[in-house]
């Protein structure tokens, strides 16, 4: 059998295995293993399976993964979201659509110090559902609202995806990091001008609340000074090359938890659930890694990627209509996979192909991240929209149906697709910074 039979042949088994529902993890770490071996030997699967995972486990850079993380959990549970939300609603409440506004505008915000999607949906959606059902906003737009802003979470950084997608390709985490701030802020601004359209066309859906004085609105933004001086520290000294990623993260951990010991804001029973859900969402992504690694190293010998790459190459296509295709792909996917996973899975397959057809890996990181954004609000899939379905169902003590948070979503994944569209016209939006860094 040749090697590219052989690797068509582990895809596909791969695919079937995922509708078994085993972890997408140990999947790709299986079909890698055993395909390596039939294509190398038994011995080299093993010497591969082992000493990919400890690794992992072992690596000094990918200790930027548990402490960005870390810093999250430290900072959900210190109340730095609530204080968060409170700003935003003082400056946006009292308009119509408002605290759907402050709900997006906070999900931007905690997106600084957590890094993950389904984290900052969760976060969001325990602060303002029930602010929002108090105002009487429409079940789709308050629901919507978090969902779609939560999936800001993957592109501010500190972005996990990013840092994986990094670690993937040997790009420079920083250069990622700063490249996904202007992305991040334009799909909020974008969410914003929706949520203001929306509640034009029908006003119900999301009536003003309450006005403060300016005194009051500038004495909650005191309450974000510390939240600032984080973000400023870890993003500013990863800017000016003071230090690495994997230090800033131990830096941003150590401030948020230095904030909420001053404060008096976290108990011991928050610090000890802070470092479980730490651990046990840095293994789930380790273990990731660590899969996508041996099945990478199973595609490399079947050379399909390389192969793949030298196709598209030779197609008589313009480079931005290929592109095109890839972008479609990760859409699609997206709507099917974590994103977190279906990144790990497909990055060494693509990348090549990208390299191949000239465009700058920087700008295709911040682009799959801001597509597969979609699918974290997507059918069938939509981490997001089951997140905030199982915390409106807590929260709220009610059942907010499936179909009706997803028809919420619908306007917000416009004004993704829109956002996605102008960064590929203005690739210099993505490029900016990282270019001024270096």
């Amino acid at each position: 059998m040749s090697p590219t039979f052989i690797g068509i042949t582990g895809i596909i088994i791969m695919i079937l295995m995922f509708f078994t529902r085993m972890p997408v993890a140990f999947v790709m770490a299986s079909v890698g293993f055993v395909g390596f071996s039939c294509m190398i030997s038994t011995d080299a699967g093993l010497v591969l399976l082992s000493r990919n995972i400890y690794e992992t486990f072992d690596s000094y850079d990918l200790t930027t993964i548990p402490l960005f993380i870390l810093m999250g959990q430290l900072g959900f549970n210190s109340g730095i979201s609530k204080r968060l939300y409170d700003a935003g609603y003082k400056f946006l409440g009292s308009v119509r659509g408002g605290l759907a506004m402050a709900t997006v505008t906070a999900c931007t915000a905690f997106g600084a110090v957590c890094g993950s999607s389904p984290a900052t949906a969760a976060t969001m959606a325990t602060v303002g559902l029930p602010e929002m059902k108090r105002y009487n906003y429409d079940d789709e737009l308050a629901t919507g609202s978090v969902a779609s802003g939560g999936g800001i979470g993957m592109i501010m950084p500190p972005s996990v995806v990013l840092i994986i997608y990094g670690i993937l390709t040997e790009q420079s985490i920083g250069a990622l990091f700063v490249a996904g701030i202007f992305p991040a802020l334009l799909v909020t601004l974008l969410f914003i001008i929706c949520i203001y359209i929306r509640c034009r066309i029908s006003p119900e859906q999301g009536p003003p609340g309450e006005k403060f004085s300016w005194p009051e609105k500038f004495k909650t933004l005191l309450g974000l000074g510390e939240t600032l001086v984080v973000f400023t520290l870890v993003i500013g000294g990863i800017f000016i090359g003071l230090f690495t990623p994997t230090e800033a993260a131990a830096i941003g951990a150590f401030g948020v938890l230095l904030i909420a010991l001053v404060r008096r804001q976290i108990t011991w029973e928050g610090f000890v659930k802070s470092l479980m859900e730490t651990l046990r969402t840095s293994c789930m992504v380790l273990m990731l890694i660590a899969g996508a690694v041996i099945f990478g190293k199973f595609l490399a010998v079947t050379r399909i990627p390389f192969e793949i790459a030298g196709w598209v190459a030779g197609l008589e296509m313009s480079p931005v209509l290929v592109m095109g295709v890839v972008i479609g792909i990760y859409f699609i996917g997206g709507c099917f996979m974590d994103a977190l996973a279906f990144v790990t899975l497909t990055v060494p397959i693509f990348f090549p192909v990208v390299m191949e057809l000239g465009f700058d890996p920087i700008w295709f990181g911040i682009i799959i991240v801001m597509v597969t954004e979609m699918g974290v609000i997507t059918p069938p899939v939509g981490i997001n929209v089951y997140v905030v379905y199982g915390v409106a169902k807590n929260v709220l003590k009610e059942e907010i149906p499936l179909e009706k948070i997803f028809k919420g979503i619908f306007p917000f994944l416009i004004a993704v697709i829109v956002g996605v569209i102008i960064l590929i016209m203005f690739p210099s939006i993505i490029l900016f910074l990282p270019n001024l860094m270096y």
